[in-house]
């Protein structure tokens, strides 16, 4: 079963922490929450922090990762709210090494997660005017881009091939259960929706416009600081940090404001989009001047084709056997079908 490397043991937690102008190790506790890399909640003698254990081969360069960190660190001048790794004792070093590990230690943000349903309607305001403005400012701190020669959208062909492949192997998966079941019956589901859509495929185009974004923009990598009363129930107060930056990179920012709307304001069980909160959010978020009606609308469209052309979740699962993905894929499988048969209702959400 494919899965994130073994824990670190705590002796080797404590000789990387010795490395940062913490003091000595008290605590670790492993963070559940996340895919890809390994995360500690560290309790050391000047206080809390987070300690990041690199192990995905995509994020875990360190090339990268220092890159990583030096946008943080500008983005955090800037004012906005990031919270960017200390260095190490007597250097400007973020990355400590470990027995072929790489390592970073971050503060301790104090603040809950949030869905995107929980918001009121200036959050989510608030929202897309913090990613409209994470967007500018990562274009003033990081490298200027070439835009890309053009756009090629997925062939519904190989697609309805690759589904059929999945469909047998859940119908043939031992032992069968509810989600392979489900699976099989969402496969057919897929086949019947790319015949019928096969002629809303964007065709070959220029790219369009593309710069450096958080690469994974959702609540789990939101914290919200307590309300104006102190209170971290209720209303709540603003984003007091955006995190984990492992996947900054170039991409079309229109469709990062997308694809996060699809993962934040959605009902966590049918997938259903709340389309009065992402038209609030859409709105604020083109008012920053990130990007046009014109363009969220053709964003859409693009991250609607592809999620109809994807299939991620069932791959990890029937070709890698891993199952990390597998509690993400009811409400996915669910919000695509009620996202074809609502087509124009979350264009018109997302673009007016």
């Amino acid at each position: 079963m494919g899965t994130l490397s073994p824990p670190v043991p705590h002796a080797a937690l404590a000789e990387v922490l010795d490395r940062y102008p913490v003091g000595r190790l008290l605590t670790a506790e492993p963070v559940a929450e996340g895919l890809l890399n390994r995360g500690y909640r560290i309790t050391a003698e000047s206080g809390p922090y987070f300690l990041k254990c690199y192990v995905d081969a995509a994020t875990a360069a360190r090339p990268k990762i220092l890159a990583h960190h030096r946008a943080m660190a500008d983005l955090q001048a800037l004012g906005l709210p990031v919270a960017p790794p200390l260095s190490r004792t007597g250097s400007s070093a973020t990355v400590a090494a470990l027995d072929g590990r790489l390592f970073a230690l971050f503060p301790w943000v104090d603040g809950r997660h949030r869905h995107g349903t929980e918001l009121t309607p200036a959050r989510c305001d608030a929202l897309g005017t913090l990613l409209g403005h994470l967007h500018g400012a990562l274009d003033d701190v990081c490298t200027p881009l070439d835009q890309p020669a053009g756009y090629r959208s997925a062939d519904p062909a190989d697609s309805a091939d690759l589904a059929r492949d999945l469909r047998r192997r859940a119908r043939e998966h031992r032992p069968h259960g509810d989600l392979d079941a489900l699976a099989a019956r969402r496969l057919t589901e897929r086949l019947e929706l790319l015949a019928e859509h096969a002629h809303r495929r964007p065709a070959p185009q220029a790219a369009p416009p593309t710069g450096w974004t958080h690469g994974d923009f959702h609540g789990l990598n939101l914290l919200y600081g307590p309300g104006p009363d102190g209170d971290a129930a209720g209303d709540g107060g603003p984003v007091a940090a955006v995190l984990d930056w492992d996947k900054l990179g170039p991409q079309p920012r229109a469709e990062e404001a997308v694809r996060a709307a699809t993962l934040l304001f959605n009902d966590r069980a049918s997938g259903v989009l709340d389309l009065v909160r992402v038209r609030r959010y859409s709105q604020a978020y083109r008012a920053t001047g990130a990007a046009t009606a014109e363009h969220l609308a053709a964003a859409a469209h693009r991250v609607w084709w592809e999620r109809l052309n994807d299939f991620w979740m069932l791959q990890w699962r029937y070709q890698r056997a891993d199952h990390r993905a597998d509690p993400l894929y009811p409400a996915s499988a669910g919000q695509l079908a009620w996202w074809c048969q609502e087509y124009e209702q979350v264009l018109d959400a997302f673009a007016n």
